[in-house]
């Protein structure tokens, strides 16, 4: 319970004031508190984007939702699907998984437009909350859902968990070192590796999707449970050793002769302040835009018109093991920043590009003879994505000033979500305009 106690100390009014250091701890604890914080970081992050990954891999069943008797979500788990436009050369739902791309993602693209500009004032344990509530719901929404409409309410409802959770946590690194950035980028990983492989391993089962739903409401309470009893109080930030030195070497992001003052003094930052900072983290957000918005076109766009007919999988099966693999390569490279860190990210953007080109160029030539070459590109684009990711926090955290961080980190969360919206808005017309060809 003492972390629960540090927490609402701590944050029970706004970020912005300061609190009282307590003394240092005895190095036992010290390592204590080190490890509390990084598990906890670690299912925060994995907490936080699993209601957003298993909505991605059930949209196939969203749009298809067949009822059965006993108001039962239906996949028939024969191998041999019925298209929905029999008059197209691929097997299409009447709507892209596109448009619950979009209700995963467009709330997510308010709060983190907005964030910046205001919600620092509104204390860290109400955001945590509203962000655990939304996440509960959607599930349950989805599960008892009796239209695509209100399915994609329950998606909306995992959108503003997941975005007002990045926010939150993201912002709340500032206060911890440095290394819990790497587990909440780990655990993000995770989230999207356990969220896709458990609701395709439960419904490979013989779960119904709504039964598999249901059975995931167990994480909304381990999130709130991370962080009321679960992370210490911070202490005063001391990168130290191996992170002190890299730090002096790396150009800091923004100028100032200004003294360092502790994080959580973001809010009292001007609106020029924050626009300067926000200019000097361009080179940073440009390419994770950029390499978001390749990978979650190839997703939401292309995924469900890979459609391999000699295989024994079904087209719904094929595309939650496309998700499953792509989240499984996000979930390695977002955990290998202790071994491999890059520092020039428009590499991965432009690698990614090249990503989307090849296989829109497959989708509609259908040159390549076998899933699993699919398999292994899919794999390839998510540890492409993964290490834009954690290399991009990464890179932040080392140069910007402790006055700056927090504001940094919450303004550059808007990356993924801004390359995921465009990505999102594209997909709808190309999967029409695809599926009207004979």
């Amino acid at each position: 319970m003492g972390g629960c106690a540090g927490s609402r100390r701590r944050f029970s009014d706004s970020e912005g004031e300061e609190t009282v250091p307590e003394p240092r701890l005895p190095l036992l604890d010290h390592q204590g508190a080190h490890w509390k914080n990084a598990v906890g970081f670690w299912l925060l992050g994995l907490c936080n984007n699993f209601s957003y990954v298993v909505m991605l891999s059930a949209a196939h069943d969203i749009l298809s939702h067949k009822r059965t008797s006993g108001n039962q979500s239906h996949v028939d788990p024969g191998p041999t699907p019925i298209p929905h436009n029999s008059s197209s050369r691929f097997d299409c739902n009447s709507v892209s998984t596109a448009a619950v791309l979009l209700a995963d993602i467009l709330p997510t693209l308010v709060i983190k437009l907005l964030a910046p500009l205001g919600l620092h004032l509104l204390p860290y344990s109400p955001r945590v909350l509203v962000s655990g509530i939304c996440a509960a719901g959607s599930f349950v929404l989805v599960a008892f859902s009796h239209s695509v409409g209100t399915s994609l309410c329950g998606v909306v409802f995992a959108s503003i968990s997941s975005g007002l959770g990045e926010v939150t946590f993201l912002s709340l690194t500032a206060f911890y070192p440095r290394a819990v950035i790497s587990w909440w980028s780990s655990g993000t990983g995770g989230a999207g590796l356990l969220g896709a492989l458990s609701y395709l391993g439960l419904t490979q089962a013989g779960l119904s999707p709504q039964q598999t739903l249901l059975s995931m409401l167990g994480i909304p309470a381990l999130l709130l449970a991370s962080y009321f009893l679960l992370l210490t109080s911070p202490e005063a930030q001391d990168p130290g050793g191996e992170e002190e030195a890299e730090s002096a070497a790396r150009q800091p992001l923004i100028r100032t002769e200004a003294p360092e003052s502790k994080p959580g003094s973001s809010s009292s930052l001007s609106l020029r302040e924050r626009w300067t900072v926000f200019k000097g983290l361009l080179w940073y957000i440009v390419p994770l835009v950029v390499v978001y918005f390749a990978e979650y076109f190839i997703n939401q766009g292309l995924f469900e018109l890979l459609f391999f007919r000699n295989t024994s999988l079904s087209h719904a099966q094929q595309y939650r093991w496309y998700q499953m693999l792509y989240q499984a390569g996000v979930f390695a490279s977002r955990s290998s920043l202790r071994c491999c860190r890059i520092r020039f990210t428009w590499a991965l953007a432009l690698l990614q590009c090249l990503n989307l080109v090849f296989l829109l160029a497959d989708v509609w030539f259908s040159f390549l003879p076998s899933i699993y070459l699919v398999f292994l590109i899919i794999l390839y684009e998510g540890l492409l994505g993964g290490a834009a990711y954690v290399n991009t926090f990464h890179n932040i955290a080392l140069e910007t000033s402790d006055e700056h961080r927090e504001f940094a980190m919450a303004a550059t969360c808007i990356s993924d979500t801004l390359g995921i919206s465009l990505s999102g808005l594209l997909a709808l017309p190309l999967h029409d305009f695809l599926c009207q060809l004979s």
